[in-house]
């Protein structure tokens, strides 16, 4: 991995982070209540060998969850392993980048965009409306770190939300979501915007995302904005007939 994909994996982890954590062999184990497959993977971080991979598999069934490993870049042998073993590939995933003046040059229009914490119930149904569900919403009361959440409006209806966070000067956003109604219309952008100017107050110089690559629109979107895809990552499932699909 380069610095800047590492970095950028340690802001994913500290702004969106899991219920618990725990360092197992050459592995990190997550649980994650329900709060989707960035905070339930297991992370590779150190040596292994093929008699690893059912210590980390029994060790995740006790969290109630299935067997899931997050594939980042460097990590073939893993991945080829976990293909083997009947390891479904899901979810590859980009990961943006942009100077903090990618966001803040122009003025919000007004009534259009704007930052709060706690977010409003309005906002909670935007997010439900989009899969955003209550454990992903504990997953942003979890974190710690100076956040907000993003609140958008289109001719002055209710249009979109987002959540923000920051972590060692870099910005990363979370849980975008624009109404059906509401897309096309540039509302995603200033939601973004408005997290960069609140970022910036923050002394933030950098701004991220991490977008699936099946989500065309939005990766359309963040590459409209000027930001850089530094690198990608992947998922790999066992899927257990009693598992948690998180």
């Amino acid at each position: 991995m380069t610095k800047m994909t590492d970095k950028i994996f340690e802001v994913l982890e500290a702004t969106w982070p899991a219920a618990a954590q725990v360092e197992a062999g050459p592995w990190t184990l997550r649980e994650g209540r329900g709060g989707g497959k960035r905070v339930s993977a297991a992370t590779l971080n150190g040596v292994w060998a093929p008699e690893d991979l059912g210590a980390a598999e029994s060790a995740m069934r006790l969290m109630g969850q299935d067997p899931l490993f997050q594939i980042r870049p460097g990590e073939e042998a893993l991945d080829a392993a976990l293909a083997e073993r009947g390891y479904e590939l899901v979810d590859t995933t980009h990961l943006w980048v942009a100077p903090i003046g990618q966001f803040v040059d122009r003025k919000l229009p007004r009534v259009t965009a704007f930052t709060i914490w706690e977010p409003l119930e309005i906002m909670k149904e935007i997010w439900a409306e989009g899969g955003i569900t209550e454990a992903r919403l504990r997953v942003m009361d979890r974190c710690k770190l100076q956040k907000t959440s993003m609140f958008g409006r289109v001719s002055d209806r209710p249009g979109g939300a987002g959540f923000c966070a920051l972590y060692e000067g870099t910005a990363m956003v979370h849980a975008l979501e624009v109404r059906e109604e509401h897309r096309g219309k540039g509302m995603a952008g200033w939601l973004m915007r408005a997290a960069g100017l609140w970022a910036e107050r923050k002394g933030a110089h950098q701004m991220a995302v991490a977008c699936t690559q099946a989500n065309v629109a939005a990766n359309a979107l963040y590459a409209s904005l000027g930001m850089e895809l530094v690198g990608q990552y992947h998922y790999r499932i066992l899927k257990d007939p009693e598992g948690d699909l998180s």
